[in-house]
């Protein structure tokens, strides 16, 4: 790989982590956000990567496993994404757009957790039920707080390859 490829691939992680870190903070801003233009809480939201140029890690994994060119009807190797029917195509273009660097990571897209809302008891919020109860988005501040170490960690990381790259 050359320069420029090294530069690219680290590019593409930028971009990645970046969006991942915008989804974080969206959900900690929504944290008691108990209604939304869709109607409900707000549902906390999830980034999906997916390996760009070259091989993906499923085709490389049924390639190891020596069976390529065994398919089912879904194209997926008899894999199950349980994605596919929760990806959102909110996010523009340049944050998405793929730079085709072989080992690079691409935003597939970002997907809404599907999980219950909490319920707590507070007969005086104006988004009360009848019972008494309110529906708060399933957030929990630590684990979003993680990702985003995480996130951080990852974008300083392809930061510091860049700069090193370029020394």
């Amino acid at each position: 790989m050359n320069l420029f490829g090294v530069m690219d691939v680290s590019a593409s992680a930028l971009k990645a982590e970046r969006v991942r870190a915008e989804v974080v903070a969206s959900n900690m801003a929504n944290a008691e956000t108990t209604r939304t233009p869709e109607g409900g809480p707000y549902q906390r939201h999830h980034v999906v990567f997916e390996a760009e140029g070259g091989n993906s890690f499923q085709s490389s994994l049924m390639g190891q496993m020596g069976s390529t060119n065994e398919t089912t009807s879904d194209g997926l190797g008899g894999f199950d994404t349980g994605f596919s029917s929760g990806f959102t195509n909110d996010l523009s273009n340049d944050v998405t757009a793929s730079n085709g660097a072989p080992g690079g990571v691409a935003v597939t897209g970002v997907i809404a957790d599907q999980s219950a809302p909490l319920r707590r008891y507070d007969p005086q919020h104006p988004d009360a039920g009848p019972d008494g109860f309110v529906s708060y988005p399933d957030i929990n501040p630590v684990t979003e707080m993680t990702d985003l170490m995480g996130a951080t960690r990852s974008y300083g990381m392809n930061a510091s390859a860049v700069q090193a790259e370029k020394n």
